[in-house]
């Protein structure tokens, strides 16, 4: 969709020369959703494009994934064998409701920052411990877990004129065990319920639901609970985190988050 208002668009190459924040300004990244629909209160538009951060870095504490790294670079990256979690990557690239061909464009800042409850580059940054890197318009940064970035649909903690740069994953995240479920009411819908289970060689589980919520919930134990701990944990949400939309409704959404979550602690804990 032609985006006729628009007046101004910059192309930054550095931080340095970011332009003056101002309130009908967007970040330019992917633009697959910025261009689906009108967007009129919006002047001005500040492509990242040109700040050529590198996709991925991976080191030995962890992985740094751009904000600018499309879906398709991050479900191409080949993984060294001692990161078992990476494997969740492709995982939630497919979990995104769009074909092939939008993971050349959409990047993983744009999924995150949108803040869909089915966003599935939300899902895969919260279970693996993720902390997103943000530039202040006045210079300065702030860190930020991931499961503190999103507060309802929609909604983040970013401030005005913050941008993510880039989240980084522990390494810690990606050398545990992992699997993924996902429920919807079509065979190629919108996640009505995504779920990420994560197993640490210490006995650490940790439960990620997302898409059946407004916002990620991460529930975390030092060991292994019982089935019939963990599904009194996620019966003791209280009723407002349950979302509803066209895509189900808040009692099927947590009937099969029940499910989902029994699935997955079998699976890691067989």
């Amino acid at each position: 969709m032609d985006l006729p208002q628009i007046e101004s668009v910059a192309s930054p190459r550095s931080r340095d020369s970011l332009p003056p924040w101002r309130d009908d300004a967007a970040w330019l990244a992917g633009g697959t959703w910025l261009f689906s629909e009108p967007q009129p209160a919006l002047r001005s538009l500040v492509d990242l494009s040109a700040m050529a951060w590198p996709d991925l870095e991976p080191s030995a504490s962890g992985l740094r994934i751009a904000a600018t790294c499309t879906i398709a670079a991050l479900e191409a990256f080949r993984s060294p064998a001692d990161w078992p979690a990476a494997g969740l990557f492709g995982q939630c690239a497919n979990a995104l409701l769009g074909s092939f061909k939008i993971w050349n464009m959409a990047t993983v800042g744009g999924n995150v920052c949108l803040s869909l409850p089915a966003a599935p580059m939300l899902a895969l940054t919260v279970a693996l411990d993720g902390v997103a890197w943000l530039w202040q318009p006045d210079g300065g940064e702030r860190f930020l877990p991931m499961a503190d970035f999103t507060v309802g649909p929609q909604r983040n903690s970013l401030r005005p004129g913050e941008l993510l740069r880039a989240i980084d994953l522990p390494a810690s995240g990606l050398r545990r065990r992992a699997a993924l479920r996902q429920a919807s009411l079509t065979t190629l819908g919108r996640s009505a319920a995504l779920l990420i289970a994560t197993l640490d060689e210490s006995g650490g589980f940790a439960l990620t639901i997302t898409a059946s919520t407004i916002r990620p919930m991460h529930l975390a134990w030092d060991s292994p609970p019982s089935s019939d701990e963990l599904d009194a944990r996620i019966q003791a949400l209280l009723a407002e985190t349950w979302f509803d939309d066209v895509h189900g409704t808040p009692a099927w959404r947590r009937h099969m988050t029940r499910r989902l979550a029994a699935k997955l602690h079998q699976e890691l804990l067989a």
